[in-house]
């Protein structure tokens, strides 16, 4: 298995990039391609200890890079040998199984959208990360961010892949697909969410989507529901709320369990002893919101596996990307995503 990494992409480029690619090709039988500047590429990799490349580690040069301020629109046209592009273009051609970049969303979302193509039948393509949840499970958040504006139809699809996506994916057998509203009687929301509602309500009729109805946004949390549907503006905004909690409760935790006593007792002695007793678990609740431990997002609905991991990921984060590209390969769903909408659009020509 072929697995490219945009090696200029991201915060942390090169470094971060190179070396989780040499920690990942150690960890996994998987070959790795490191597209982007080959001197800048080389000389990250001497940094990390590493004089000679391993064997199954290669660099493709590319003397361009997509800076994020660049239009999204216009990168594949005026970009055409940034490391982006040009991985993008290997992943088309067949040289590779997937591809990896922390550079820009819109100009990798329009890159893969352009040279690698959609399923066919796919309106758009989506994000869908995994959440954790109460449940003990994982929750498909889709879309988080890639269409901030959509139409019923999308949100119809965003339905079926992300089914498709927790059943290949996750292993859930049967999963339970709900749409992100503020209410979950069928009457609640704008026009979108009751036109969708009556599309993904005809899905499940016909067998294609497990469509519960409607939930709300704790339920995402709670493992209520194993695929919420929902425009990318509003699943991003639930996305980094669901972030930002994180933080903000393990650096309330933190706060409260080493704030000062008082100036005479330093340190409230049973607050340490407890955390002592506590950490472990409190480390493993703290890795399950990190997403370096996951790797990146997968757009949901393009051809091939191609991932976006987070702007500011590190060699851990890259290192975890590269596995999770290389279970999405092993569980590839593009035939039976096309299959499902094919019928879809059969039935709904009968009717």
């Amino acid at each position: 298995m072929n697995i490219l990494i945009d090696a200029m992409g991201g915060d942390n480029a090169p470094k971060a990039p190179v070396m989780g690619a040499l920690e990942a090709a150690k960890l996994w039988n998987v070959n790795i391609v490191l597209v982007g500047q080959e001197d800048a590429i080389r000389a990250a990799a001497k940094e990390a200890g590493c004089d000679t490349l391993p064997a199954n580690v290669e660099i493709v040069h590319a003397p361009d890079v997509v800076d994020m301020h660049d239009d999204p629109a216009n990168v594949c046209r005026k970009k055409k040998e940034s490391s982006m592009v040009v991985g993008l273009r290997l992943l088309s051609e067949g040289q590779a199984d997937a591809m990896i970049s922390a550079g820009s969303t819109g100009a990798l979302l329009s890159g893969a959208t352009l040279i690698v193509k959609r399923v066919k039948g796919i309106r758009r393509a989506a994000m869908g990360p995994a959440i954790p949840n109460k449940a003990g499970s994982k929750t498909v958040l889709c879309d988080c961010g890639a269409n901030a504006e959509c139409t019923p139809e999308f949100l119809l699809q965003f339905g079926i892949v992300g089914s498709l996506y927790a059943k290949k994916n996750l292993d859930i057998a049967n999963p339970r697909v709900g749409l992100l509203n503020i209410g979950t009687e069928d009457t609640k929301g704008t026009p979108l969410q009751k036109e969708a509602y009556a599309l993904l309500t005809d899905a499940h009729n016909k067998g294609l989507v497990n469509f519960i109805g409607n939930i709300e946004a704790r339920d995402t949390l709670l493992g209520e529901v194993d695929v919420v549907v929902c425009d990318g503006f509003s699943g991003n905004v639930l996305l980094k709320s669901i972030e930002g909690t994180a933080y903000f409760m393990g650096s309330l935790m933190k706060h409260k369990i080493f704030k000062r006593k008082s100036k005479l007792f330093g340190y409230n002695p049973l607050s340490i002893i407890g955390y002592l007793f506590c950490r472990q678990g409190v480390k493993e609740v703290t890795s399950m919101m990190d997403y370096r431990e996951i790797g990146g997002t997968q757009f949901l609905g393009i051809k091939k596996t191609v991932i976006k991991a987070h702007g500011s990921s590190d060699a851990l984060a890259f290192r975890n990307a590269v596995k999770q590209a290389v279970d999405a390969v092993n569980a590839d769903f593009s035939a039976e995503l096309e299959t499902a909408l094919k019928q879809l659009t059969e039935e709904n020509a009968d009717d």
